[in-house]
């Protein structure tokens, strides 16, 4: 009898589901009582009969789904109160039973996989959700949806119906993303290109992992003057493009690679890290005493920085150790993966469309041949070089467009320029798929056609949940033949894949040299 289940990111174990202990490090005490967090949130949405509960249901909701995404929540403790306080508020809203745990991951193998796939992608949508309502932006109709799709989680469906629900949130998670482009671009500004470099130079520093923009901006405000250089990790490189942010100048850099290096890059560092969002691994010995986390994240015995009067967090403790510490006595050389020592970002949709007529000009004349999109996220599994290769193999005349943290197994590459615009363009974080989004559809208008006939091909990497919701909405817009990688999703059964192979073309990766030659032919 296994002693957890949990099936939800890539890595998952044997390709299977994780059933002694999470690949990720998360115990199964953990993993049962986010189970048990997921059942009392399917019972607040029965209580409420699938409509929004109100502000606090609706941040319940929400925080209680963020902090079951994969590398965030490893402290039993923490969840244990998200199951009380969701407890506790379904009390106000009547009677209702909340969804056992144990029947999640169970029954008929492919009702369990779509039921799956409706949760995990609300899980991820929760993710963007939250950081906009951080900012004051919110879409009603997309947090009325966490309802009823928890609601509709715990009741029976036919597959015709759970597709349906798929497809349904997928065009939810668009309104969602739309939402969150709004409100990041509302407070910071549409980002711009901007060179990054990877070295650190001398002095006290700390550096900033995750997705949520908003600690950084106030992290910045609180270091100000004070002697602190701030760098970024893994997905909040993109900060470095938002015209009010990088108008700190002691937002410096961005330090190490992909999240899964953590570990090893981290390894006895003189400067305090602060983890926002997802990516966090368990710690080593090394650094673990300067490792704080904050907003749904929590690590057992880390300090945590919690949520300050106004929304606004004291990071205090944070800014005193790195003084502290004091960082390295002299400058640092770093380099990305393939030994590059600057990094580009900033190619998000009002860039890029600001740019179109240069871009279809080049089409036009034969400068371009095609685009691909080469994104999402990285992970420790064999096989992700997959991506560096692609990217070094395709031909100069086609252009690699980019985003999430699976760019940094090729974001210090140098591959040339078409017509003065960079081969390589990063449009950001995973938070950022809307650009992405929005930069196909106006090319599909400009040349009169449809997306799926643009010169366009999506070959995406994948670990998390908000993966999973990205894919729902690519689905559910009709984007078809989408390469997927390193491999495909435990949660998706084998009549459940046929079905999507079927209606939208979908391919898992095999090389470089043979997906290109299929592509371009």
């Amino acid at each position: 009898m296994s002693n957890m289940f949990c099936f939800q990111c890539e890595q998952t174990a044997g390709g299977k589901g994780c059933t002694s202990i999470g690949v990720c490090g998360k115990k199964p005490e953990v993993s049962n009582k986010q189970d048990e967090l997921t059942g009392a949130l399917i019972g607040l949405a029965r209580a409420t009969n699938g409509k929004s509960g109100g502000k606090n249901a609706d941040e319940l909701v929400m925080q209680g789904l963020f902090s079951t995404v994969t590398n965030v929540n490893f402290d039993a403790d923490r969840v244990d109160e998200l199951i009380e306080l969701v407890q506790k508020e379904k009390s106000k809203h009547g009677t209702a039973e909340d969804f056992a745990a144990t029947s999640l991951w169970a029954g008929d193998i492919d009702i369990v996989s779509l039921r799956s796939t409706l949760l995990l992608g609300m899980r991820g949508m929760a993710a963007y959700a939250w950081h906009a309502y951080v900012l004051g932006k919110e879409d009603k109709e997309v947090t009325e949806w966490f309802y009823k799709g928890l609601k509709a989680i715990g009741e029976d469906h036919t597959v015709e119906e759970w597709l349906g629900l798929l497809m349904e949130f997928g065009n939810i998670n668009l309104k969602c993303m739309a939402i969150l482009d709004d409100a990041n671009t509302s407070a910071y500004g549409h980002p711009v290109p901007v060179k990054v470099t990877t070295n650190v130079e001398k002095g006290p520093f700390i550096v900033v992992s995750g997705h949520d923009l908003l600690d950084i901006k106030h992290l910045l405000e609180q270091t100000e003057g004070k002697g602190v250089s701030i760098y970024t990790h893994g997905e909040m490189l993109p900060a470095h493009g938002y015209p009010e942010l990088k108008k700190y100048a002691h937002l410096k850099g961005n330090f190490g690679t992909a999240w899964q290096n953590q570990q090893k890059e981290f390894d006895g560092i003189p400067a305090p890290i602060l983890f926002t969002t997802n990516c966090l691994m368990t710690p080593r010995a090394s650094y673990s005493d300067r490792v704080y986390t904050t907003s749904v994240v929590g690590f057992p015995e880390l300090k945590h920085i919690p949520d300050g009067p106004s929304g606004v967090k004291d990071f205090s403790q944070v800014i005193n150790q790195a003084l502290e510490l004091g960082g390295w006595s002299e400058d640092k050389q770093f380099t990305g993966i393939n030994g590059g020592s600057t990094l580009m970002t900033g190619f998000a949709r009002n860039t890029v469309l600001g740019v179109a007529d240069k871009v279809i000009d080049a089409v036009k004349a034969g400068a371009i041949k095609h685009f691909f999109l080469v994104g999402g996220c990285d992970g420790a599994k064999p096989g992700r070089n997959y991506y560096t290769d692609f990217v070094q193999q395709a031909p100069k005349d086609t252009v690699i467009l980019t985003l999430a943290c699976g760019k940094f197994r090729f974001n210090d590459l140098d591959i040339g320029e078409i017509g003065g615009l960079p081969r390589i363009m990063d449009m950001g974080q995973c938070n950022d798929a809307y650009s992405a989004i929005q930069v196909a559809v106006a090319l599909a208008g400009a040349f009169n056609c449809s997306v799926n006939e643009l010169p366009l091909t999506l070959v995406l990497s994948w670990y998390e949940q908000k993966a999973v919701c990205i894919l729902l909405t690519l689905l559910a817009l009709g984007i078809k033949n989408i390469y997927i990688g390193p491999s495909l999703p435990a949660f998706l059964s084998s009549n459940v894949l046929s079905v999507l192979v079927e209606k939208f073309d979908i391919k898992p990766i095999s090389t470089p040299e043979n997906d290109l030659k299929a592509i371009l032919g």
